[in-house]
C-alpha cells in the first residue's frame, strides 16, 4: 500500500504528515521516538486534501485554539493499543488523565481486575498520530510529566498551549533532556 508524507512547520520543530491518501495516518515531530514505525517501506512526499486539512488544523491548535473539527484518521494496531487510543481521542482539549485511570477503564470494561499503567504507557508512547491523537494529556498518577515520545520540553509547551494548570505537575529540571 502507498503511503504518503508531507511537512508541516510547528512552533515546536518539523512535523512530518502521513496518509493513505483519504485519511491522517501519522504524525510525528521529527526524530521522535518511533518516529514513522508506521510507514511503509514506500513512500512519496505529495500534497493532498487531507495534508491541507491536517496544516489548518495544527495552525489552529498552534495558534492557541481548541480545533473546531476532527480531522480523519486510520491508525492500527493491536486491540490493547486501539483501545488506549480510542480513550486517548476522548481526553478533552485542555484536560488530562493519567495511565493509571486509562488503565482501570480498559480493566473494567474486559471485565478483568486489573490492568497495568505501565502497558497502557507502551501504548501511548506508540501512537502514531501525535498531537491529533492527544497521548501529551495523559500524566503519571503522582502528576508527573512522563512518556511523551517527542521529548519532555514538546509535551509542556503543550499543555502550556491549551492552557492546563501545570501548578500540581511535576515538570523534570532540565525537560529539553527528556
Amino acid at each position: 500500500m502507498m503511503q504518503f508524507t508531507n511537512k508541516y512547520k510547528s512552533p515546536l520543530g518539523e512535523i512530518t504528515l502521513a496518509s493513505d491518501g483519504k485519511s491522517l495516518t501519522g504524525v510525528w515531530f521529527d526524530g521522535q521516538k518511533y518516529f514513522g514505525y508506521t510507514l511503509s517501506p514506500k513512500t512519496e512526499d505529495k500534497q493532498l486534501p487531507i495534508f491541507e486539512k491536517a496544516k489548518e488544523w495544527l495552525d489552529g491548535y498552534f495558534g492557541g485554539s481548541e480545533p473546531k473539527f476532527a480531522l480523519p484518521i486510520k491508525i492500527d494496531g493491536s486491540a490493547f493499543r486501539m483501545a488506549v487510543w480510542e480513550i486517548l481521542q476522548q481526553i478533552p482539549y485542555g484536560q488530562l488523565t493519567t495511565y493509571g485511570e486509562i488503565a482501570a477503564k480498559i480493566a473494567k470494561k474486559r471485565g478483568v481486575a486489573k490492568i497495568s499503567a505501565q502497558a497502557v504507557g507502551g501504548a501511548v508512547g506508540h501512537n502514531p498520530v501525535s498531537i491529533v491523537v492527544p497521548c501529551h494529556r495523559v500524566v503519571g498518577t503522582n502528576g508527573s510529566l512522563t512518556g511523551f515520545g517527542g521529548g519532555i520540553h514538546r509535551k509542556i509547551e503543550l499543555l502550556k498551549l491549551e492552557r492546563v494548570n501545570m501548578d500540581k505537575l511535576f515538570v523534570p529540571k532540565n525537560p529539553a533532556n527528556q
